[in-house]
């Protein structure tokens, strides 16, 4: 009798202690998915059996960060050379600046080079105030086959601006691409986006996928009010921006096997029958520049030395997952 009574008392801690937990909780939807696919991810299906999807994507920004010419109150201060500045308040910085022109210049060409060379195509992230401003260099990569995607209107953070502001720049982000390169883009990716950047994507229509999420290794679906989204994941790890940040990769070498331990891992994952995609991310200022271009070259040439790798635009990603894995609700 002893033994039941102390097995009822049990239950009744474990229900009050559940209850509290669920209180501390909260009764709210939580908008966080911690789940993913759990510990068994779908397979891909990648063509011709790749064991891996890398997609490169190249960041053109030059002419749209912040800046007192393009009717902001500051200069910029991210992903440059000198990490750690302070922005300039009603003043121009000439020396960003400048750093920034050597992406437009002369690393965007440099780097187109390189993937022309091995005949290898890219995705990029274009800001449209960019685009407009230099134009040649969007039709330069859409008539080499290169994707050209939207990386917002400016190259800024939109978490404060308002959502007639924020829609108003996704029109002129498209705008200026449709514009240039004759084709609307098809892939969105903001960075610093506002809590109404998805819903402005899937209310806009005309998006294949959006790439704000950096919370896998393989694509999904999402759903956005009642409407069904296609992500792919972005990268921050995988990302030649920490070239610009204190603390992050230091040498071209560093760059080189970050990449090649991240592209072995999921190589032999693949192998092992769970293929994932790998984005390597690039930008025309940073990769651009001599010491670090070599070692995106030793990268490119060391995964091209592997069988079953398809190295992909981001569209071609999207549309593969959308035929071997569609919504399903």
């Amino acid at each position: 009798m002893a033994r039941k009574t102390t097995k009822t008392t049990a239950k009744k801690k474990a229900a009050r202690t559940t209850d509290i937990v669920a209180k501390a909780l909260g009764k709210a939807p939580y908008p966080r998915d911690l789940k993913g696919y759990g510990p068994n991810p779908p397979d891909p299906q990648w063509p011709n059996g790749a064991k891996i999807a890398v997609s490169f994507v190249l960041n053109y920004e030059e002419g749209g960060e912040r800046s007192i010419l393009h009717g902001d109150k500051v200069s910029e201060t991210f992903l440059h050379e000198v990490p750690g500045g302070v922005p300039r308040e009603r003043m121009r910085d000439e020396q960003v600046e400048s750093v920034y022109d050597y992406g437009s210049r002369a690393g965007f060409w440099r780097l187109m080079r390189l993937f022309a060379e091995r005949d290898l195509k890219f995705t990029s992230w274009a800001v449209g105030m960019a685009v407009a401003r230099y134009p040649e260099a969007a039709q330069a990569m859409h008539e080499a086959g290169h994707e050209v995607a939207s990386h917002g209107w400016r190259w800024y953070d939109y978490a404060k601006v308002p959502i007639a502001t924020e829609r108003a720049h996704m029109k002129l982000a498209i705008e200026a691409i449709r514009q240039t390169t004759g084709q609307r883009p098809l892939g969105w990716y903001t960075g610093r986006l506002s809590s109404n950047t998805r819903k402005l994507v899937v209310e806009e229509g005309g998006f294949v996928y959006d790439s704000d999420a950096y919370d896998d290794d393989l694509p999904y679906w999402t759903l956005v009010g009642k409407k069904p989204q296609l992500v792919l994941p972005y990268t921050f790890d995988n990302n030649d921006m920490k070239f610009g940040q204190l603390h992050g990769f230091a040498t071209g070498t560093d760059f080189f096997d970050y990449l090649k331990d991240a592209f072995d891992v999921l190589y032999r994952e693949g192998q092992q029958g769970s293929p994932k995609m790998m984005t390597v991310a690039l930008h025309c200022r940073l990769a651009g520049r001599p010491g670090r271009a070599a070692a995106l070259a030793r990268f490119m040439d060391y995964i091209q030395r592997h069988d079953k790798v398809w190295i992909a635009r981001r569209i071609d990603i999207a549309e593969h997952w959308k035929r071997v894995h569609p919504y399903r609700g």
